[in-house]
């Protein structure tokens, strides 16, 4: 059975996980308690033959090998070896347990698509439940040893009732070199058609609903079948035992006691119990023994996953879903909260201190404005003027030359000239006062829209151009009329001066 100790660590709490240490079952301690014992016998022998029975010439060529031994284990990356191996199965561990089919999304699907109070529409209804049922079984069969030992053989599963006599010769007349684990599936399909024929299924989007609760079935089914034929590839798994018992082989000659090699020299202290080389033991073994268990979780390990019960839960529920609880609903009342325009459950005694705390309603509830007056007040832009697109690579340009800005800026709104009156002329303040603007580069910014103005003049007039000429001044200048009038604030230290709040007026 599977050990659960979700409700022992519900709360934090001092000494909680030190409260599972003492637990047997599903521990690393019965996982690991024979490669610790047999580790710890080899290393004991080893200490007694090197402080007994060797001579101090024999002492000297076993301190060499064994500080050669202490050097190599430095040289094994077993953190990161052992790291990745352990998340990847972690991983696979999960998605091979959400890959056990779930007749739950099928059964409601069905209960409440495939209609008829007679025997026939029961008979239907119980019929496509247990083909899903038995896809589930005949897949489950050939990944888990438990349901294999629980279903040895097909006539098993006809006495469990899965399988009627007639559908087992259907299904074993069917020869094929692969799991037939999709046959009844098929099944499911024809019989759902045939419903659809009979009026049973009243519509195609019925019928299509159906049909794609049953491919997602279908398909969790395939994945347990892919999950059990795909495994970890052996050369990664070989990588990892060895890189384990290479490193506490030379462990178990490098981490011993070793006698000075001169006199007079300090030796390291004697400890007859190496407890850091243990708790190493522990923990790289241990990983290695969580991964050894739950890279297939269909054994029958303290921690595998229960397929025989999952079996029968998912046969009892999805019965008594579509065959008992078909059309047999409640009576529809008010609820409680009829009259009252918020609803409120009530707490009991203990949980009465959480109606104390405030509901959550943002990060930036409790956010305090600025309380100037002149910041919060709202601008609404004139609808007859045109967005600006600034082009993406001047934004960068703007922090270092505010001159590639005004160019950009003019030539963006080249139909409003009052737009791109320069900085320098007394227009819009610069947004870096204490930023010198390049001569050069406004200098040749107006060179460029000289030569533009020179190209556009120098074009032929076509016919009508004069009157669109004259629209365009004209709209230009209803335009400006209409631009609002933006005061902007300043520090003491940069004020704006008067003539340059006239040039900002329209």
């Amino acid at each position: 059975m599977t050990v659960s100790y979700t409700l022992k660590v519900a709360n934090s709490h001092f000494g909680g996980f030190s409260k599972l240490l003492f637990r047997w079952k599903g521990s690393i301690y019965k996982l690991l308690y024979k490669e610790f014992i047999v580790f710890v016998v080899l290393y004991a022998l080893l200490s007694l033959v090197y402080r007994r029975l060797l001579t101090e010439e024999q002492k000297r060529v076993y301190t060499k090998v064994a500080q050669y031994c202490n050097h190599s284990t430095d040289l094994i990356p077993m953190s990161f070896v052992l790291g990745f191996y352990v998340t990847l199965i972690v991983n696979r561990w999960w998605a091979q347990y959400t890959s056990i089919p779930l007749p739950d999304q099928l059964m409601c699907v069905i209960s409440s698509n495939v209609h008829g109070k007679d025997e026939r529409g029961r008979i239907l209804r119980r019929t496509l439940i247990r083909y899903a049922n038995l896809s589930a079984v005949l897949i489950l069969r050939s990944v888990s040893t438990r349901v294999l030992k629980r279903f040895p053989t097909m006539d098993h599963v006809v006495e469990a009732g899965f399988m009627t006599q007639d559908e087992r010769k259907k299904f074993e007349s069917l020869h094929s070199d692969f799991n037939k684990y999709w046959i009844p599936c098929v099944w499911f399909t024809n019989l759902a058609a045939q419903a659809r024929r009979d009026g049973r299924i009243r519509d195609d989007v019925a019928l299509r609903l159906l049909m794609d609760e049953l491919n997602l079935y279908r398909a969790k089914c395939s994945m347990l079948f892919h999950y059990d034929w795909i495994s970890i590839p052996l050369v990664y798994t070989q990588v990892v035992t060895i890189a384990v018992y290479s490193f506490f082989a030379f462990c178990l000659i490098g981490r011993q006691f070793l006698e000075p090699l001169e006199p007079g020299q300090e030796g390291d202290l004697d400890m007859y119990i190496p407890l850091s080389t243990l708790l190493q033991f522990f923990f790289y073994a241990g990983w290695l023994k969580v991964a050894e268990q739950i890279i297939n979780p269909f054994g029958e390990d303290d921690d595998d996953f229960e397929t025989n019960k999952l079996i029968d839960r998912n046969l009892q529920v999805s019965l008594l879903s579509v065959d008992d609880m078909y059309q047999n609903l409640p009576p529809t009342v008010k609820d409680k909260y009829w009259n009252e325009s918020t609803a409120q459950p009530p707490y009991t005694t203990a949980t009465a201190a959480e109606t104390l705390k405030p509901s959550f309603l943002g990060s930036t509830f409790d956010m305090r404005m600025c309380e100037d007056v002149e910041q919060s007040q709202t601008v609404e832009a004139s609808p007859s003027m045109p967005r600006i697109q600034t082009p993406l690579l001047s934004r960068f340009f703007t922090a270092a030359s505010p001159a590639v800005s005004i160019k950009n800026f003019g030539r963006g709104s080249r139909g409003h000239p009052h737009l791109r009156r320069s900085w320098a002329d007394g227009g819009f303040p610069s947004p870096y006062p204490n930023r010198t603007e390049d001569p050069e580069s406004v200098a040749r910014i107006e060179e460029e829209e000289m030569e533009d103005e020179e190209s556009r003049d120098s074009k032929p007039a076509m016919p009508g151009s004069h009157s669109v000429g004259t629209q365009l001044l004209e709209t230009s200048e209803i335009q400006r009329k209409e631009l609002p009038l933006i005061q902007v604030k300043a520090s003491s230290s940069d004020n704006i001066r008067a003539d340059q709040l006239e040039a900002l007026e329209p």
